[in-house]
Order: C-alpha cells, then structure tokens, then sequence
C-alpha cells in the first residue's frame, strides 16, 4: 500500500515552488514564469522543504493546583 505523505489540493505560491529562488526578500521563477491571475502556474512543482512550519499557539498558563490529586 502506498502512503500519501501530501495532499492533492496544496495551495500553488511561489515560496513552495521547486523552481523558485529567494532574491532580496522576493520569490523568483528560475523559469521566467508568472502566476495568472486565477492563481494557476503550469510548471508549479511542490518542493516540502521549502515550506516553512506555522508558530504553534502559545501553551495555557497551568497553576500547581492542577497537578494535586
């Protein structure tokens, strides 16, 4: 059985894109490509490590009263 380790519906942006590049802050195609206007981009390959984790939400304050038995 094959595992699917990503999703089929992954948001196409150029920060996740395999053939992008960082440059002073902004995404470059390395292809010379844009994004249409509807967000579509023929030649968007996903690349995972360059997708960066969102921030975890802060844990709750705990008081030494919820540990007692």
């Amino acid at each position: 059985m094959i595992k699917k380790f990503f999703r089929k519906d992954i948001e196409v942006r150029c920060e996740y894109c395999a053939h992008s590049s960082d440059f002073d802050g902004a995404c470059v195609c390395q292809l010379g490509k844009y994004l249409t206007p509807e967000g579509e981009c023929r030649s968007f390959s996903y690349d995972p490590l360059k997708r960066t984790p969102q921030n975890l939400p802060p844990l709750r304050a705990y008081d030494p009263d919820d540990f007692k038995l």
